[in-house]
């Protein structure tokens, strides 16, 4: 499967909502492309360099479909979309196009089938409805539960201010119960971190 790609200093989780301001041709061209089409491209997290002109070095090799859920212009004139995070994907082979918009080969990777929420996820699942109420993740529209483990642990993963390095991690887990350890390990961290400053 060939997918277009859109590296960002983000890491996109399916079920996740990310909202976008595109400025440049190739990717202009790219938009306009996936609507016509009715498909997506990828977002690669960018593990050295910059988002803007050719100074992409080196992207996550794991990697989320975006699919464009709305568009609009911006008050600025640049086109706004709004992009749900779809099947996770890891990069096979990618080269750089003449117009510098980077295509890969990809393999989706395999979904685990949906496991139920446990006891053990109620303080995680707490955590994610705290989050769902800050202004910025509202505005989002993505919820503030969860219906099964790959849903609390992509959120959560999404949302919390893990380094990029842990965000790939995450994406690239492909067991939502060990996602959810992670996690757990994470925020654990996270709070400890907090408590010594």
């Amino acid at each position: 499967m060939t997918l277009a790609l859109f590296p960002l200093h983000t890491v996109l989780f399916p079920g996740c909502v990310l909202d976008l301001q595109i400025f440049e041709a190739r990717y202009l061209d790219m938009v306009s492309r996936c609507m016509k089409q009715g498909e997506g491209f990828g977002v690669v997290c960018i593990v050295e360099g910059d988002e803007v002109g050719d100074a992409v070095e080196r992207i996550a090799q794991t990697g989320c479909e975006a699919l464009i859920t709305d568009f609009q212009q911006r008050p600025n004139g640049l086109l706004g979309i709004r992009v749900q995070g779809g099947r996770r994907f890891n990069v096979k082979q990618a080269q750089v196009l003449p117009d510098k918009l980077t295509l890969a080969h990809v393999e989706w990777l395999e979904e685990q089938p949906q496991r139920s929420l446990e006891e053990e996820h109620a303080d995680l699942l707490a955590l994610l409805g705290a989050l769902a109420e800050h202004p910025m993740v509202a505005s989002l529209d993505m919820g503030g539960g969860a219906d099964s483990q790959a849903e609390l642990a992509d959120k959560l993963a999404y949302l919390l201010p893990f380094s990029a390095e842990q965000k790939i991690g995450l994406l690239a887990e492909p067991d939502a119960a060990q996602r959810l350890l992670m996690l757990q390990e994470l925020v654990e961290q996270l709070q400890s971190d907090g408590a010594a400053q």
